[in-house]
């Protein structure tokens, strides 16, 4: 064989040697390839069916963590309920009604005098819906004269005004939205962002094509991002459930979970879910998220009753909140909403003729972004501390709970302004540094113990340091009334004309240990009657008739009143020497007011979730805890404080119909001034003092009573009925014996008993001799000698049995 037939058949071998290796190869490559392309579908799959599992749990889920909202009580009209034209005005403003001449719109009242035209919103109570109506109202002599729909054919025997939104309970996140159905939004809405947003809405399913194409184009001709291909359902994807990452990685997986939720819900759902979702806008740490909260945020007014330039307004902020914020760039926001309302027109969303209007209107943006802060936060405080025995806190932040309580707008602003004014005043008259001198006021309804209003500092929109909750001051003289309630409710004993001394007295602490406490002025007026002790506050009187009754028992009194926590039964705390909150001490006179009827004090009356479901009501508890009779007679004692006693200030100061009763507290060094008391609606503390704990120079009558006597100057409210009960008699009394009255001498003085308990004897004096037939003079008692004083032992303190001492403390 020749050398070239050799080269040729060895280069033959060489390349199907070279081929076979090649066939090989690519044999491999193909099943390599293969197996890649399952394993990478498969892998797709997998990543698919996480994706998809991904966007059903959420959006088959919680959608959101919702905050709760606290609402005001509703404002009730029905004729003859007690209401004053201002204060109707002030709560329509309240709650961003606008004052037109002619209301044709939900939202809008016109006022003519004591007349009101209103539209109202409607509602969703927790027990009923109160639907929008368009109603007239005449108020006159504060009270609702009339009230029928406005065409005036038909009367109208109730209704409520919808609630106040007082405070919020954020989620962690600090996101904010109201949820609004699509049913429930001006179409105009829905039908601008699809011009605007995504005119092939309703064609594509989730990821649009020819729009991510044009997309590309205007911007490489441009040379940086002019346009996006984004649908509503990828923008919706994106704020949903992925992060504002750019990359090719969330890109895909943003069409991906975009195609899945197309797949899986209708375009409604989608469109509903884009409407709660969007982000529009930023107010400090919170983000207004969806159109309904926008529409307050920007407009103060609910979605459905925005105009056409808003609506173009909050669509255009879709594309950027922060750029085009109308409140930071009004110029480009402006620019921004003509710009859409053009769009809207060529899509044939709107008319020419709403378009020529729409254009021509300024941004209408609220001048004051409304704050997410509550402007009460005093009040929420209650609220949440009544809150957490039921629900936990995450659940409270989360799931949208709808908490409706007793607060009083209207009397919480009053409450806020007159503590303010009057402690101001008493600041620069008493010379203390400014802004040292704080106060703390509650106001609650005699019957069912809500609290309608509750002022935690002068500063009354500082959510901090709540005064009204949390500071234990001690309460002086207001623990009295719980010690004459005690030895009250022993009528065998005790009645109003049982005579006390109020010499010195001496408590036997131990051995070699006493306490010698004194009346406020060190003065001596010899033997008093119970009604004259508390009347005028005397504090020896009231260590011997708490003495004699037994600390025990006054310890037992003070917890039945609502006190909670340990009370020491050391003698001091029959002057005061117990510190307790103003609501503690609200609590007590709560009780008092409600003639021994203990009803814990709350804030909340219902709470409901979103769906309308009552999840819990508050309804109104009573434990008669004191003797109906002896809560009478202390009732009608402390109206005389009011009349003649340490607060007869008030019998001047307020009008002669609004009779109240209360009790003033002055602590040792003059540090604190409180004065607590009631009407026959009304029950209200007030504190007033020194946050650095020194002396204010103030008497319960000198300061807190000045606050106290402002608010019920002006706080529409029913007097009180003092001892009308069928369970007392009214018998005359000499004052200086506390026997009945003898019409031959003495000075009489009226006196509620408990029936059964009324003196028998008459008191004894020697008749007047004349000769003459002339009227007799009466003769005039001789006064008594000063008591000397008592040494009385302190009870020990589980035993407290008062029998023995009682006749030694009688002078």
């Amino acid at each position: 064989m020749s050398q070239e037939v050799k080269q040729e058949s060895s280069a033959r071998r060489f390349f199907k040697g070279l081929w076979v290796t090649f066939a090989l190869f690519g044999r491999v490559f193909r099943i390599l390839l293969l197996v890649a392309l399952v394993l990478g579908l498969l892998l797709g799959i997998v990543y698919t069916l996480d994706l998809d599992e991904k966007v059903r749990d959420q959006f088959e889920g919680r959608r959101w963590e919702l905050p709760a909202r606290v609402f005001a009580r509703p404002l009730d009209m029905y004729e003859g309920q007690q209401l004053y034209a201002d204060h109707l005005e002030e709560e329509l403003k309240l709650l961003n009604y606008r004052a037109i001449d002619k209301p044709v719109e939900t939202g809008q009242y016109q006022r003519q005098g004591n007349k009101f035209v209103i539209n109202t919103r409607g509602f969703q109570f927790a027990d009923d819906k109160e639907p929008a109506r368009s109603i007239k109202i005449n108020v006159a002599n504060g009270k609702i004269a009339s009230l029928a729909y406005a065409d005036g054919k038909n009367p109208l025997d109730l209704m409520r005004l919808e609630p106040v939104l007082i405070g919020n309970f954020y989620p962690r996140k600090n996101e904010d939205r109201v949820l609004v159905r699509q049913k429930d939004v001006p179409p105009l809405l829905v039908g601008g962002l699809v011009a605007v947003e995504d005119r092939k809405f309703y064609e594509h399913q989730g990821v649009n094509p020819m729009a991510i194409a044009r997309a590309m184009v205007a911007n490489l001709k441009a040379g940086h991002t002019v346009q996006g291909g984004s649908t509503l359902t990828q923008q919706l994807v994106k704020n949903f459930y992925l992060t504002s990452e750019r990359s090719w990685h969330r890109k895909i997986k943003e069409a991906t979970m975009a195609f899945l939720l197309e797949m899986r819900y209708t375009k409604q759902d989608i469109m509903e879910a884009y409407l709660n979702e969007i982000h529009l806008g930023q107010d400090g740490d919170r983000a207004i998220h969806g159109f309904g909260l926008a529409a307050q945020f920007y407009f103060n007014r609910p979605v459905w009753e925005l105009k056409p330039d808003q609506i173009a307004l909050l669509i255009g902020l879709a594309k950027g909140a922060g750029y085009y914020d109308p409140r930071l760039h009004p110029d480009r926001a402006l620019e921004r909403r003509n710009l859409v309302l053009q769009v809207m027109l060529t899509e044939k969303a709107i008319t020419q003729a709403a378009y020529t209007e729409s254009i021509a209107q300024p941004l209408g943006v609220s001048e004051k972004k409304p704050s997410g802060n509550s402007p009460f936060p005093a009040y929420l405080d209650l609220v949440r501390q009544q809150l957490q025995r039921d629900y936990k806190e995450e659940d409270v932040r989360s799931q949208g709970l709808m908490i409706f309580t007793a607060m009083d707008p209207i009397v919480q602003l009053t409450a806020e302004t007159i503590l303010q004014n009057r402690v101001g005043r008493l600041e620069r008259a008493q010379r203390i540094p400014k802004g040292k001198l704080n106060g703390a006021l509650i106001i609650s309804s005699v019957q069912g113990g809500e609290v309608m209003a509750l002022v935690g500092s002068r500063d009354v929109r500082y959510a901090g340091y709540n005064r009204a909750l949390t500071a234990q001051r001690q309460i002086g003289s207001l623990v009295k009334p719980a010690i004459y309630l005690a030895a009250l409710e022993n009528p065998k004993k005790y009645n109003l004309a049982t005579r006390i001394s109020d010499g010195p007295v001496t408590v036997k602490l131990g051995s070699k240990k006493y306490w010698q406490p004194q009346n406020y002025d060190r003065g001596n007026m010899g033997a008093v009657t119970l009604l004259k002790a508390i009347t005028l506050s005397r504090n020896t009187p009231a260590v011997r008739v708490g003495v004699g009754v037994g600390l025990d028992k006054v310890v037992r009194t003070l917890h039945d009143l609502g006190i909670g926590g340990d009370i020491p039964a050391y003698p001091s705390i029959l002057l005061g020497a117990l510190e307790m909150s103003p609501i503690d001490v609200q609590q007590m006179y709560q009780t008092i007011a409600a003639g021994g009827s203990y009803s814990p004090l709350k804030a909340i009356r219902s709470v409901m979730n979103p769906h309308g479901q009552v999840l819990t009501r508050y309804p109104l508890t009573v434990k008669q805890v004191a003797s109906p009779e002896a809560a009478d007679l202390l009732i009608y004692a402390m109206n005389q404080v009011t009349e003649v006693g340490t607060a007869k200030e008030l019998s001047s100061t307020l009008p002669s119909w609004k009779k109240v009763a209360g009790k003033t507290g002055t602590t040792n060094d003059k540090k604190d001034s409180w004065f607590a008391g009631f009407s026959g609606q009304h029950v209200v503390t007030v504190w007033v003092g020194r946050d650095d704990n020194k002396p204010t120079i103030l008497t319960g009558g000198t300061g807190a009573l000045k606050v106290w006597a402002d608010l019920f100057k002006v706080l529409p409210t029913k007097p009180l009925q003092v001892a009308n009960s069928s369970r007392l008699v009214w018998v005359d009394v000499d004052q200086s014996t506390g026997l009945r009255f003898n019409p031959a001498c003495g000075k009489a003085i009226r006196t509620p008993f408990i029936k059964g308990t009324q003196p028998q004897q008459m008191s004894y004096c020697e008749p007047p001799v004349s000769a003459d037939p002339v009227a007799p003079e009466p003769a005039t008692a001789a006064p008594l000698p000063p008591a000397a004083p008592v040494v009385v032992a302190a009870p020990a303190k589980k035993k407290a049995d008062s029998s023995g001492w009682i006749d030694d403390l009688m002078q």
